[in-house]
């Protein structure tokens, strides 16, 4: 079943009438043709998707972001990595299902490729815990950028969050410490570090995964310090104000390539990556395969130098 957000009801409804039409001729006795007008609402549908989505607002970007049938961690890594052998634990205090990551080979290559995994239904996003790692997941990262260190292999994140899970047993277990040792670590390692958003990049929960060599980003995807409607609550005291605060926040993949902070924007299907998954899939793996290209055959001290500048220039730039 398609899921629809807000934004697109008037989408939901004409989709739906061309549905029914052809669900109505198949269940029929009588030979019904209805392709000619289930085919005109096809093409108006066609017409208000590329009208919803030819200006998109940076709240309705969020939303897009945040799409419930988006494809997640799990889905990239099946689908763009091969001979998968996952790595579970911090040697500290446990397993978090929120960060998924192993060995992996990508185009043939060894690679390690980590990220965070947000379920695709009620039950996974419990046991995923909706992406929110805590202290033990960003522990297992860098369990994981030591050993891709050590052996000299590139490091893939794939960023899909909207923070770091907040609550108290995670602060009690060194939440903050943990985050900034995961940074730390994205800015230590001698092997090429490619990070891809492919939802939401929220918070510090993002950033411990994104400090790369090469940041990519989904058209539709957004990466900021706060949600909008944290932002919202703070600055106006009212959550309701999220649009502005979208607006304010600069979040969109755009905004962020024109301000230094990512690299690369990978065109999404029209209607956004859950829409046609395997064009998305083909896009985000072009696009790493280019950034590994280029950081190929650098040495560990020129990447950790050239890493370290990138993240120093940022804020040198300004918006038109």
């Amino acid at each position: 079943m398609q899921n629809y957000l807000e934004f697109e009801k008037p989408l939901a409804e004409i989709e739906g009438k061309a549905a029914e039409l052809r669900a109505i001729a198949s269940q029929s006795e009588d030979e019904m043709n209805v392709e000619k007008e289930a085919g005109a609402l096809d093409k108006k549908a066609q017409t208000i998707l590329v009208d919803l989505y030819k200006n998109l607002t940076p709240w309705r970007k969020c939303q897009v972001a945040r799409h419930p049938d988006r494809p997640h961690c799990k889905d990239y890594i099946e689908n763009l990595f091969t001979e998968y052998t996952p790595l579970q634990g911090d040697r500290v205090f446990g397993d978090d299902t929120a960060v998924m990551g192993g060995l992996a080979r990508f185009d043939d290559q060894p690679v390690v490729v980590m990220g965070q995994e947000k379920g695709n239904d009620t039950t996974s996003r419990l046991h995923h815990n909706f992406g929110m790692a805590r202290p033990e997941g960003y522990r297992k990262a860098i369990r994981l950028m030591d050993m891709a260190d050590r052996f000299g292999l590139p490091v893939v994140t794939l960023v899909d969050t909207p923070g770091a899970f907040p609550g108290r047993g995670a602060e009690e277990r060194g939440q903050s410490e943990a985050i900034a040792r995961s940074t730390e670590k994205c800015l230590q390692i001698g092997v090429p570090l490619v990070s891809c958003i492919i939802g939401e990049g929220g918070s510090g929960g993002a950033v411990a995964f994104a400090t790369a060599d090469r940041l990519l980003m989904l058209e539709h995807s957004v990466y900021s310090v706060i949600s909008p409607e944290g932002c919202a609550s703070i600055l106006w005291k009212d959550a309701e104000k999220m649009r502005e605060a979208a607006e304010a926040l600069r979040l969109t993949a755009q905004d962020l390539v024109k301000l230094g902070v990512a690299d690369t924007v990978i065109p999404e299907p029209l209607g956004g990556a859950q829409r046609d998954r395997e064009q998305t899939f083909v896009a985000v793996k072009d696009a790493i395969a280019s950034s590994l290209k280029e950081l190929s055959g650098k040495k560990p001290k020129q990447l950790i130098k050239e890493r370290r500048q990138k993240f120093l220039d940022i804020g040198s730039k300004t918006l038109a």
